[in-house]
C-alpha cells in the first residue's frame, strides 16, 4: 500500500495532478529551482511543511533515495475500467488501453506506466493478485506519469478482456512466437494491448482470449526484450499507426 512518496520530480507531478498529499518532509539545507515551486504549489494548496534532519527523511522513507523530500499521501486510488473508457470518449478517441498480466517487477511497471502516458494510452488494467501494485519504486520510474494516466485492478483478467470486447475493443496479446509482425498489425482501432508477465509471458488462458498475437521484429542474437521495452515498442506503433 503506497503511503508516500520520494523524490522532487514524483513529488511535484503529484502536487501538478492534484494528487491527495497530506504533508510534505523537506530536509534541511539549501533548496534548489524545483524544491522551491514545491513549496509554493504546497502552500498554495494548504499542504503542511516540515523540515526536518536528513537522517529523519531515510528513517521515514526506509532507504537515503528521497533526494531530500519525502510527501504523506493518501492510499492510491485505483479508477475502474468505466473511467478508462469514459476517458477515450472524452479525448474523441477509440479506446487505446493496456492489460498487463501479471507484471512483478516495480521497475517494470513503473516503465510500462510512463510509456503508456507518453503514447497517449487511456489506460493501464492490472490483476489484485500475483502483480506488483503502486509502490514508492513504481512512482519514482514512471517519473511521474502514474499521476497522469487511470490504472484500474480488477480481479479476473479473462473475465475483463471479455468485457472490454464487448465494448468493441480488439484484443492483441504481445508474443514473440506471433507469426504477424507488430508492423504488419492493423492497430488503428478500439484496442487493448496485452504484455505478459517477466520471464514466463501470457498465461495461456490469457493468450487464447486475444484476437491476435503480434511479435516484435529481432535482428540480433537476443530474442527477447524486457517487457517494459516491448510494451513501449508496441505502444509506439499503435500511436504511430493512429497518427496516420
Amino acid at each position: 500500500m503506497l503511503n508516500l512518496i520520494c523524490g522532487k520530480n514524483p513529488v511535484l507531478e503529484a502536487l501538478e495532478a492534484g494528487q491527495s498529499i497530506n504533508k510534505i518532509y523537506f530536509s534541511t539545507g539549501h533548496k534548489n529551482f524545483v524544491d522551491k515551486k514545491i513549496i509554493q504549489l504546497a502552500r498554495h494548496k494548504g499542504i503542511p511543511i516540515r523540515e526536518v534532519a536528513r537522517n529523519k527523511l531515510i528513517d521515514l522513507a526506509g532507504h537515503d533515495k528521497t533526494q531530500g523530500i519525502v510527501a504523506i499521501i493518501s492510499e492510491y486510488a485505483y479508477s475502474t475500467i468505466s473511467d478508462i473508457l469514459n476517458r477515450s470518449i472524452e479525448q474523441q478517441e477509440a479506446p487505446l488501453i493496456t492489460v498487463l498480466d501479471e507484471i512483478q517487477d516495480p521497475h517494470n511497471f513503473g516503465a510500462i506506466i510512463r510509456s503508456a502516458e507518453a503514447f497517449g494510452f487511456h489506460g493501464i488494467i492490472i490483476p489484485k493478485h500475483r502483480s506488483v501494485g503502486i509502490t514508492d519504486t513504481v512512482v519514482k520510474t514512471s517519473a511521474g506519469a502514474i499521476f497522469h494516466v487511470p490504472i484500474a485492478r480488477v480481479n479476473n483478467l479473462a473475465t475483463t478482456i471479455k468485457g472490454l470486447k464487448t465494448n468493441s475493443c480488439w484484443v492483441a496479446g504481445a508474443d514473440q512466437e506471433a507469426e504477424m509482425s507488430v508492423h504488419e498489425a492493423d492497430l488503428n482501432r478500439p484496442l487493448a494491448v496485452i504484455i505478459g508477465s517477466e520471464g514466463k509471458g501470457m498465461h495461456r488462458l490469457i493468450k487464447e482470449k486475444c484476437d491476435f498475437l503480434v511479435r516484435i521484429p529481432m535482428f540480433g542474437k537476443i530474442n527477447s526484450l524486457n517487457a517494459s521495452v516491448a510494451a513501449a515498442l508496441i505502444f509506439c506503433e499503435a500511436r504511430r499507426q493512429r497518427s496516420g
